[in-house]
């Protein structure tokens, strides 16, 4: 042993060393639980989304307004909607004739602004035009013509492509729209459904967390009712596509 090196001074030394060394492995051990955290809860988010709500949303003008970032706009759009559910509703108004009292309305102010501007001026002023843009509706035919076929093939390859299991389910679901259909008509349903757009997603994205817990634990109950489902009655039923006779 060197000199000026004792056997306390060497423990001293050893002791120091383990000491510097535990608090590392604390903050490394704690850093890894972090991670390890951050990864399960990224597992359980709902549906599995990695993306906040906002991009989910399609990150633009509609998404502020349904998460209410533009408070004006989405009070605007939700008092709209209810006035036009109450309209049709519980006043019940008639669209045909919302429509001609809306037309006669717009006649009668674009007559009093032509008459009056032309009594106080003594030279009428040009009332301006509406006119919508061919192209807006050339838009939307295309969109409602695309969505509409890509649901009737959805529908045709349900009803050929011999999967039995996708069948009873679209079958099931299709019957529950059936039974809400009978308890409500369809603006009624439609205007759920905007109400429901306008307020889930902005709650959804102020108690996330706990939204994404109650949703991991109710779709664990789900798959374990489903497995026996599966096990006892729809593992015995065949799947093989459907095909029929060919006559010649």
């Amino acid at each position: 042993m060197p000199e000026g090196i004792t056997a306390e001074c060497l423990m001293e030394n050893i002791m120091e060393t383990i000491s510097d060394n535990l608090p590392k492995q604390k903050k490394a051990s704690f850093s890894e639980d972090k991670k390890l955290n951050s990864v399960s809860s990224e597992f359980n988010r709902l549906f599995g989304r990695q993306k906040p709500v906002h991009h989910l949303l399609g990150g633009g003008k509609s998404a502020d307004v349904l998460l209410w970032r533009d408070k004006t706009i989405s009070v605007s759009c939700l008092a709209g909607a209810t006035i036009v559910w109450v309209l049709f509703e519980w006043l019940n108004y008639n669209f045909l004739t919302l429509l001609s009292l809306a037309i006669v309305i717009g006649i009668v102010a674009q007559f009093v602004w032509k008459t009056a501007s032309g009594i106080l001026n003594r030279s009428p002023s040009e009332v301006p035009r509406l006119v919508l843009p061919e192209q807006v509706f050339i838009n939307i035919g295309k969109l409602v013509g695309g969505e509409v076929n890509r649901g009737l093939n959805f529908l045709q390859d349900v009803a050929c492509g011999g999967n039995m299991k996708q069948f009873l389910v679209v079958v099931l679901s299709l019957l529950a729209v059936a039974i809400i259909g009978s308890w409500c008509n369809l603006l009624t349903v439609i205007y759920i459904g905007f109400v429901a757009a306008h307020t889930l997603p902005v709650l959804y994205e102020r108690y996330e967390n706990e939204v994404d817990s109650f949703v991991s634990n109710v779709l664990d109950q789900f798959q374990h009712n489903y497995r026996k489902l599966d096990t006892h009655v729809l593992s015995r039923i065949p799947t093989g596509k459907f095909r029929g006779k060919k006559f010649e």
